[in-house]
């Protein structure tokens, strides 16, 4: 062999062997996830995974469904009995008794049983990849199509890996002499040897125009029918349903308004995206590979770091028992000294009491004793044993023991330490904070609040972090989401180390969706985040002010709280008395508070809460030279029905082409009185709608307009206009007992915590389109 035939060779093996390996490493992506194997028919569930059918079916039977009608082979006419070759007739039928054996072990026998008999059931098949429950319909596996491009692929697979080592044999030449199979009929679905296929496939017959494939072992269908229809071919695709389509299946009246396209261009369509996707895989190798470094270096680390932990248990464990037998030495000498106390009163006892016996030392000594006739010596000598005698007599007469031999004082309960070590766990990260949407507001800045659940591990600090919306405000803003929305965002900013549970931000956009969610840390690190929460900035720079009780304020009646943000009308003597002397109408008392600023030019917003029990509150904005006259004179005081904006008026003003001189809202008794436009009917009843928490007012000086909001949503309640030729005040008005709250500014609450580290997140996601 030449030295060019002999490179030429080794490139070809070389190329053989990377073949061969590249086929190797797909092996995995050709195994059935139920059995493990090489698939064998495979079919497609409805999320897009592959399983063997007889692998389907033994699933579906093990958890007790029916036994399933396995999906059957096309019915061409070269398939027929009529067609079929004489020796194919006689061979044998696929072996099934895999799928019997399953079906009578589980279910026993099963009878044919009608479609009447049994109402229609619905089987979930439990997806081993995706791990999800998923809807196989009425029809069950009859519906699944047979994925043949998983088959076209494993056969390519074995004949490489085999290398020609796999020999299919001919299936109609004698035994004896059986010859290789050089051909398969993909009509007569069987292998033929030369001589066999031109037997069975003579010149001049139907049979001649057999499609010839080369020798396999499994026969696959040429084209995919639909399951429905049978005989008529997929020729569309269902973008909305993600399904394929025959012609009669496009006719029907659900895939009416659905995005349908002809098979070609799906095929095309999908074939660009993974072709780019792939190319941007391959031109991508750097990183892929930089990536399993450092996922190698983890599994390292892990490896590490778990023989850290596990020395630091032992630490912890070794120590425990350290500090156990301490404690227990410590325990086991106090128990030690009482009893040597207890045992040296019980004997000291037990002498005294064996020496009242008759033999003993006390008694003979006595009996000597009484003899002595020296009368001053017996006196003398006598008094100790007399004062011994009556002590013994004593302790005989009212016996008890010195000390207590029972040691139930010594007794420990170790319920509570036994209940920790069994609780003795590893630390644990926080669990996902819950937002308190009551208290989270936007006002000057965003006050965030919220509170760990109360199973949670204890956080060292939290990490809030905020991300304004792009492209407008969504439908319910001011709630929990879990999913974000549509749209563009801007990048996410965060404050670290933030302590306590609240937390304020500043330097937002006016009149822009925010995105909010927390997340504690401790030792264990950080924990889950939690609900996304949206909130809406107000539409205009926030306007601080105070109520201004210079305007004519009754002190009996109007009560100002610190600050002079909060303000309480209750009726007094006055209005009793009027009402004692005026039987046949009613007279209200009527009350002003106007803010201690005015406005003379841009765009404002300020907002307040209303007592709900108030029975009649006016809030809005007024001309500072009209409203002490509008609200002074004597017929006004009488009825509120002068106001042309209270939703009371006779419609006189509607004619006036200049606007009115003040723009106010009617709140009364947990509603709002919403006044009528121009466009709606006279006769129409007026509308209301309900009280919200907080009520905001937008003032634009340059236009001339006047928006009245929900505060918590930012919802728009009501718009009108009001006359700006002079300075505006925003004004309250009291008719009746009532109450209300200015916002307080948030800048102005104090707060504890340090000032939190702002960080922007910067996003590592790479567009596939570059």
């Amino acid at each position: 062999m030449t030295d060019a035939e002999l490179q030429t060779f080794t490139s070809i093996m070389d190329a053989l062997v990377r073949i061969s390996s590249n086929m190797k490493s797909m092996e995995r992506e050709l195994r059935c996830p139920v059995c493990e194997e090489m698939v064998k028919q495979p079919i497609v569930l409805p999320c897009l995974h592959s399983v063997c059918v007889l692998c389907a079916a033994e699933v579906l039977v093990q958890r007790g469904y029916p036994p399933p009608e396995l999906p059957p082979e096309p019915n061409t006419p070269t398939s027929s009995p009529n067609t079929r070759s004489p020796r194919q007739a006689r061979r044998p039928p696929p072996k099934t008794d895999r799928l019997d054996r399953v079906l009578r072990t589980v279910c026993g026998t099963y009878p044919g049983r009608r479609r009447k008999d049994t109402p229609v059931l619905i089987m979930m098949f439990p997806c081993p990849t995706c791990h999800c429950d998923v809807e196989l319909g009425e029809r069950g596996l009859m519906d699944c199509l047979r994925n043949l491009t998983l088959e076209r692929i494993v056969e390519r697979y074995r004949h490489t890996v085999s290398l020609g080592s796999m020999a299919v044999m001919c299936q109609f030449c004698k035994p004896p002499q059986a010859l290789e199979a050089t051909k398969g009929c993909a009509d007569c679905r069987a292998n033929f040897c030369n001589e066999c296929f031109k037997l069975y496939h003579p010149w001049g017959t139907p049979r001649a125009q057999h499609e010839h494939i080369l020798p396999t072992h499994s026969f696959r269908p040429k084209v995919l029918v639909c399951v429905e229809h049978e005989q008529e071919r997929l020729q569309f695709y269902c973008r909305s349903c993600q399904r394929l389509l025959c012609a009669l299946c496009k006719l029907r009246r659900v895939h009416s308004g659905h995005k349908v396209m002809p098979i070609a261009q799906a095929y095309q369509a999908l074939k660009d995206k993974i072709t780019k996707e792939m190319n941007y895989v391959l031109a991508n190798q750097e990183m892929v590979q930089a990536q399993i470094t450092q996922v190698e270096s983890a599994i390292a680390q892990t490896e590490v770091n778990s023989a850290v932990a596990k020395e630091q248990l032992n630490q912890c464990v070794s120590e425990l028992r350290g500090v156990l037998a301490e404690r227990q030495g410590a325990l086991a000498k106090t128990i030690e000294g009482a009893r040597a106390q207890r045992a040296e009163a019980l004997n000291s006892q037990l002498s005294e009491k064996q020496s009242l016996l008759e033999n003993a030392g006390l008694l003979t000594y006595t009996q000597e004793l009484l003899k002595e006739t020296d009368q001053p010596c017996f006196v003398q000598a006598a008094r100790i044993t007399h004062n011994r005698l009556v002590k013994a007599i004593d302790n005989l007469q009212h016996f008890s023991l010195t000390a207590d031999p029972s040691f139930r004082h010594y007794h420990m309960d170790v319920s509570r330490e036994l209940k920790l070590l069994c609780s003795m766990d590893f630390i644990q990260a926080p669990l996902a904070p819950v937002i308190d949407t009551q208290k989270t507001l936007a006002y000057d800045q965003l006050y965030l609040c919220w509170r760990l659940p109360q199973d949670s591990a204890p956080a060292w600090h939290y990490s809030v972090e905020y991300q304004r919306k792009v492209g407008g405000a969504g439908p319910l803003w001011g709630g929990v989401k879990s999913e974000g929305t549509g749209g563009g965002s801007s990048p996410w900013q965060r404050l670290e180390k933030v302590g306590g549970t609240s937390a304020v931000i500043d330097r937002l956009e006016m009149d822009s969706v925010y995105v909010l969610r927390v997340r504690g840390c401790n030792k264990a690190g950080y924990g889950e985040y939690s609900e996304e929460v949206y909130l809406h900035t107000p539409p205009a720079p926030v306007l601080s002010f105070c109520l201004d009780s210079r305007w004519g304020l009754h002190a009996e009646r109007i009560a100002l709280g610190k600050g002079q943000t909060y303000a309480r009308s209750v009726p007094g003597l006055t209005l009793l008395q009027a009402a004692d002397r005026a039987l046949t109408s009613c007279h209200l008392t009527s009350d002003l508070l106007v803010a201690d600023v005015s406005v003379t030019q841009g765009r404002h917003y300020w907002a307040c809460s209303v007592e709900p029990g108030s029975y009649l509150v006016k809030v809005g904005v007024g001309l500072e030279a009209k409203l002490q006259e509008w609200f002074h004179l004597p017929q006004d005081m009488a009825s509120p029905r002068y106001d042309p904006d209270s939703g009371h008026d006779s419609g006189a003003e509607d004619a006036q082409d200049c606007p009115p001189p003040f723009c106010f809202l009617t709140i009364g008794m947990g509603k709002i009185l919403l006044p009528k436009s121009a466009s709606s009917n006279a006769s129409s009843a007026p509308i209301t709608v309900p009280l919200p928490p907080r009520l905001g007012v937008c003032l634009d000086f340059e236009k001339g307009r006047v928006t009245f909001y929900d505060a918590h949503s930012l919802r728009v309640l009501w718009e009108g206009t009001v006359d700006c030729s002079a300075p505006i005040c925003p004004a309250f008005c009291f008719i009746g007992g009532g109450a209300l709250q200015l916002q307080e500014l948030i800048a102005n609450r104090s707060t504890e915590q340090t000032l939190p580290r702002r960080v922007t997140i910067q996003s590592r996601a790479t567009n596939l389109s570059n």
